[in-house]
């Protein structure tokens, strides 16, 4: 299994979000690595992201920075797991800070900022270096309110 710090050297590739070549850094890392650590690494983005799968996250409103002045709306549960992945792609410091409650998960709905490449690089590095067929299944579902901790109500 990756270690999370292993976990999150890699992570520190990633470039700025608002590019749309911010993963692939990660992406050439990830392919260069034995299968078992690119596996290694989707279990630990999926546990990230099992983590952070909270209603006080899931239910804040999106930010639209494309569109100054324009109100806030729910984010979908795709977007929250977007979002989610916008925290892990801005790195250690601000997901710890996010989990702790030190830092605001709210910036991370922004509709400028994308987080959802990191759902499909340990496949595509995992295929690339093998040339096989992606077919793992992660211990953690990090789909939006899979996490019963989180969502309490929903148990």
């Amino acid at each position: 299994m990756t270690t999370w710090d292993d976990f999150w050297t890699l992570i520190d590739l990633l470039g700025d979000r608002r590019e749309c070549t911010f993963a692939e850094p990660l992406a050439e890392a990830l392919a260069g690595l034995p299968p078992a650590a690119i596996i290694g690494f989707e279990e630990r983005l999926a546990q990230a992201l099992y983590r952070l799968d909270r209603r006080e996250f899931g239910t804040l409103p999106v930010i639209d920075m494309c569109e100054p002045g324009k109100a806030p709306f729910p984010q979908s549960n795709d977007g929250f797991l977007y979002s989610r992945c916008a925290v892990v792609a801005a790195g250690r410091g601000t997901y710890e800070a996010v989990l702790a409650g030190r830092a605001p998960f709210a910036p991370h709905t922004a509709t400028t900022l994308h987080g959802e490449d990191l759902l499909y690089i340990a496949e595509e590095a995992y295929e690339k270096a093998t040339g096989e067929e992606w077919d793992h299944v992660n211990e953690f579902d990090y789909e939006s309110c899979s996490n019963p901790e989180g969502w309490p109500e929903r148990r």
